[in-house]
């Protein structure tokens, strides 16, 4: 049976890719720092981020290693937070590196998560993987984003692992009904009639539906000749006001009161967290997926709110 470690699996994404794989036929190791019984065959083992411990036993002869751990960047830029998003990023890919590499029969996949962040804020030509171009952002919040994607991939990179193919999954905003995930948000603000643009609505937005992401993860693991950094997204990403606009018409809501900078920068401030996350252009496209021939089942954002939309009633009927 093959068997995939989910390093940090206990959110939204790596439900998601628990129930995927689990559906496959695959045995799912989830490493969670407070593991718990669960009804379903997937296991919980402990660890704690940012040590080798009696965890790294489960790394030995499995098929992938996939790594999801990371503090959520939902929250004000302070000093601590900072500290805490960068450390929970570079020391668990730090660690799991140092796990495979004690292994007798090394993992033949690493995936670790990476952002699509780490592209320069742009309104033209898209970036897909063969951009150099990195964000040269002089703001110091906004300069923040692309210093912890650029320490993540770096301690992915300098990982003596020879014998494992390793890949930095540079991932956008990921569409589904989990916690965590920002669908319910934008929905539940559209169905309010708050669906407007969002600032200028001019920003780029990247995104994947949570299905295509479970879907490339799977494509990725088969294809030996993909390592490296691969953008895991959409390939028509569009400007905020059209992801709006496609809210309010999947909702048949005609009404979608803007939001302001100054109105949102407010928000953020109450809220507890950045409007970075909102105002940055990710015009991010999946050169890598692409050219090896994935298909995506959802590559409008349009498909993929009517997708949601349709679950989401299904679960509020059942």
């Amino acid at each position: 049976m093959e068997t995939i470690i989910l390093a940090g699996g206990s959110g939204f994404l790596g439900g998601e890719l628990a129930r995927h794989f689990t559906a496959l036929g695959w045995q799912v190791v989830i490493l969670t720092r407070l593991p718990k019984p669960r009804a379903d065959s997937v296991r919980e083992v402990a660890w704690d981020t940012k040590s080798v411990g009696d965890w790294a036993r489960e790394v030995d002869g499995v098929t992938v290693v996939m790594n999801l751990t990371g503090r959520s960047v939902d929250c004000r830029y302070n000093v601590q937070n900072r500290r805490e998003i960068m450390e929970s990023r570079v020391n668990s890919t730090r660690v799991v590196g140092q796990a495979i590499a004690k292994c007798k029969t090394a993992p033949r996949v690493w995936l670790n998560s990476s952002t699509a962040t780490v592209y320069q804020h742009t309104f033209g030509k898209p970036h897909d993987e063969s951009s150099r171009e990195m964000d040269s952002a002089t703001d110091a919040k906004d300069a923040f984003s692309v210093e912890v994607a650029q320490a993540w991939e770096q301690t992915l990179n300098e990982a003596k692992t020879p014998n494992t193919r390793k890949v930095a999954l540079r991932t956008s905003m990921v569409l589904g009904l989990g916690r965590n995930s920002v669908f319910p948000v934008l929905h539940r603000l559209t169905k309010l009639g708050l669906g407007g643009r969002q600032g200028s609505g001019k920003q780029f937005v990247s995104w994947i539906h949570v299905e295509d992401f479970c879907r490339a993860v799977e494509w990725i693991i088969a294809h030996d000749e993909l390592s490296g950094p691969i953008n895991q997204c959409a390939p028509n990403p569009l400007p905020n006001a059209e992801m709006m606009r496609a809210f309010r018409e999947v909702c048949r809501m005609p009404i979608g009161l803007p939001a302001s900078e100054w109105m949102l920068e407010i928000g953020a401030f109450f809220l507890r967290t950045e409007t970075e996350l909102i105002f940055k252009s990710r015009r991010v496209v999946p050169g890598r997926l692409l050219a090896s021939g994935f298909e995506f089942r959802f590559p409008t954002f349009r498909e993929a709110v009517m997708d949601l939309e349709q679950r989401l009633k299904s679960h509020a009927s059942s």
